[in-house]
């Protein structure tokens, strides 16, 4: 049986990302939500190291995908986010020549076309879900994909993943996704997307 899996520590302050989210909202997020998926994750796994019978395995399925992709979704997510520069508080939203920005402008024409195609894609999701920047491992280009729910993205290396359950924006946005996927950008970590770009490039997935 695997160490029991623990809600990993954010790597700024809960008003960090303020004004593009708030800390109310990153304070539930964080602590409740993605609680939830932890506590639930350990539990489906202590259920499963006791099953005696593969109908019992089949039926823990189900939570050990959900909770577990919430798990590693979420986790991911919080790196994926940084004080924005706009507002001198840290290096959010500032994609720097390199690497990234090369392989961006090589798929998508412009740092503009692809936030456009990336929020377009991303608000199309029907109910909750996650959009993703991920590099496919066979043309080791960029692409955008989305995954339902709390499924993580198994066909790609995962280089910027972006919640679009109702949690992550309704107390700041309400039901406007649109606003809320246009204001994300000030806030995401370049620098952990290239690190993970530049890692994905060199993996097989």
């Amino acid at each position: 049986m695997s160490a029991a899996h623990t809600l990993p520590d954010l790597p700024y302050p809960y008003d960090a990302l303020e004004p593009f989210i708030s800390r109310q909202i990153m304070e539930l997020h964080h602590k409740k939500h993605h609680q939830t998926y932890v506590t639930a994750l350990n539990s489906a796994e202590q259920a499963y190291a006791k099953t005696s019978s593969p109908k019992e395995r089949i039926a823990l399925q189900a939570a050990l995908k959900f909770n577990g992709g919430g798990h590693i979704n979420h986790s991911l997510f919080w790196k994926n986010l940084a004080p924005a520069a706009s507002e001198s508080k840290g290096n959010g939203g500032a994609l720097k020549d390199g690497p990234l920005k090369t392989a961006i402008l090589e798929s998508f024409g412009s740092f503009d076309a692809f936030k456009k195609e990336f929020n377009t894609t991303t608000a199309g999701i029907q109910g909750s879900g996650w959009g993703w920047l991920g590099l496919n491992p066979s043309t080791k280009r960029l692409d955008i994909v989305t995954t339902a729910n709390q499924d993580p993205l198994l066909t790609h290396v995962p280089i910027i993943g972006v919640d679009i359950w109702e949690h992550a924006f309704y107390l700041q946005y309400l039901n406007v996704k649109v606003d809320y996927l246009n204001a994300i950008w000030n806030v995401i970590n370049f620098d952990e997307a290239e690190k993970r770009y530049l890692e994905g490039k060199g993996s097989k997935l």
